[in-house]
């Protein structure tokens, strides 16, 4: 842990060259007791030493792109390979997956792919309650989530890919501290790998062991991020410790899927207290004067409503 915050900047240091040939990434899962350990058996990726087979080319140029200015670590030239690294984590509702975007023999970043599941798996639970104040235009489509066709749920698993896109790029933008949104593409959504260089992944906040002092910084850290959720009518739906990741002592909000519209829906003030309770319960376990629940949420309800 640091004491130079501001001297960070956490958004550039996606940017990696190319890895050498005997040095594989270092490809891991962290559950949610914080364990690291190798997720899969890397053997020998499309395009690597001893394959004959060559990795995809990039889908950036299919897909739909998130917002402008383009980071300067993110690879978009059509010319460069998508090379799959393995599976950083699996869930019950999407998987998440390591890519290399690299031109050959030139420049490469990290990404992280987000793949929700089809229609043979279940979805997010109450997922009505979240997407109470969404709308879906054709009714043919509204009847087929509703009664959870196969068809429904097909556009319900793009729908959250969506949702979870459009509210990156709409946090992104304000100034939040979230994944920069790379790519949607269908019910697969491709962002920011946040972690380091060789592929291990950021640890969740309820993986950290620090100090006191440590875990009040990283406290107002997150509260500014939610300051601009807030601001942008929105709060997370499922905050949790585990749904936060520290990179370079600071603290990067993930899983947005069913983030909460604070004034179409009816339950969002429901939703904005469980997450202050959740949040604020972590850190003042750990010591946090300042992390109050209701404090919080009257905070966050003041600068969400008019």
């Amino acid at each position: 842990m640091h004491d130079h915050f501001d001297q960070l900047e956490p958004r550039r240091r996606n940017r990696r060259p190319p890895l050498p040939a005997d040095l594989p990434p270092r490809v891991v899962a962290e559950g949610k007791s914080g364990h690291q350990s190798p997720d899969i058996d890397l053997g020998t990726p499309p395009g690597g030493p001893g394959s004959t087979d060559e990795s995809p080319y990039s889908s950036y140029d299919v897909a739909a792109h998130g917002p402008a200015p383009v980071p300067d670590w993110l690879v978009t030239s059509f010319s460069a390979r998508d090379t799959r690294l393995g599976v950083i984590k699996s869930g019950k509702e999407a998987d998440v997956a390591l890519l290399e975007r690299a031109v050959p023999g030139g420049p490469g970043c990290l990404l992280a792919v987000k793949t929700f599941r089809d229609a043979h798996h279940r979805m997010f639970h109450r997922d009505a309650t979240y997407q109470e104040g969404r709308r879906v235009r054709r009714s043919r489509e509204t009847r087929a989530m509703a009664a959870r066709t196969g068809f429904g749920r097909e556009l319900l698993a793009g729908k959250w890919a969506s949702a979870e896109f459009t509210a990156l790029a709409t946090l992104w933008d304000a100034g939040a501290r979230v994944p920069y949104p790379v790519q949607l593409i269908g019910s697969e959504l491709m962002m920011e790998f946040i972690g380091d260089p060789d592929g291990t992944a950021a640890p969740r906040l309820a993986a950290v062991q620090a100090s006191t002092a440590e875990f009040t910084e990283l406290w107002h850290d997150l509260v500014g991020t939610l300051d601009v959720l807030a601001q942008c009518g929105l709060t997370h739906g499922d905050l949790s410790p585990y749904n936060v990741l520290v990179d370079d002592t600071r603290c990067v909000l993930i899983d947005l899927p069913q983030v909460v519209d604070l004034v179409a829906n009816p339950s969002g003030s429901d939703f904005l207290h469980r997450d202050c309770h959740n949040i604020a319960e972590f850190f003042a376990r750990r010591g946090v004067l300042a992390a109050d629940a209701s404090t919080l949420a009257l905070r966050l309800s003041g600068l969400a409503l008019p």
